[in-house]
């Protein structure tokens, strides 16, 4: 199970809420995933490019990253992502092998335990990373 870093402490937060307000411990379910998500497509983490799972470690890991532009909060400009508040998105560069620059490919993560999101062309389009294939 990946839930990147940033996350783990909010994630454990919540559970020791729950576990006080319930009197139980709450179960760690993936959230489902909004209608708007479906509109992106997806994409099987099998069929991802290889630099996409070094980036996806990367993110797990917290670093280091090979571009200072690691990490920013995705603007989400696009619309093309579900529309969240700002700071919900951050996006990482998918290295390009050849590529004098950082190329077109990145993965976006969301706030929700394994929302990432894979584009090959730059933000024109993006596919929902399934991890259950």
């Amino acid at each position: 199970m990946r839930i990147p870093p940033r996350f783990a402490a909010l994630a454990a937060a919540a559970a020791v809420a729950a576990t006080l307000f319930t009197g139980q411990a709450a179960t760690a379910a993936p959230a489902p995933a909004p209608a708007a998500v479906a509109s992106v497509g997806g994409v099987c983490y099998s069929a991802l490019p290889d630099e996409a799972y070094d980036t996806l470690e990367l993110i797990d890991q917290g670093g280091p990253f090979p571009y200072s532009q690691d990490g920013v909060v995705f603007q989400n400009r696009e619309r093309v992502l579900p529309s969240q508040s700002t700071g919900y998105y951050h996006e990482y560069t998918v290295i390009t092998p050849g590529a004098s620059t950082r190329g077109a490919r990145r993965i976006v993560t969301g706030r929700q335990y394994h929302e990432d999101y894979y584009t090959a062309d730059h933000y024109a389009t993006f596919r929902r990373v399934d991890f259950g294939c």
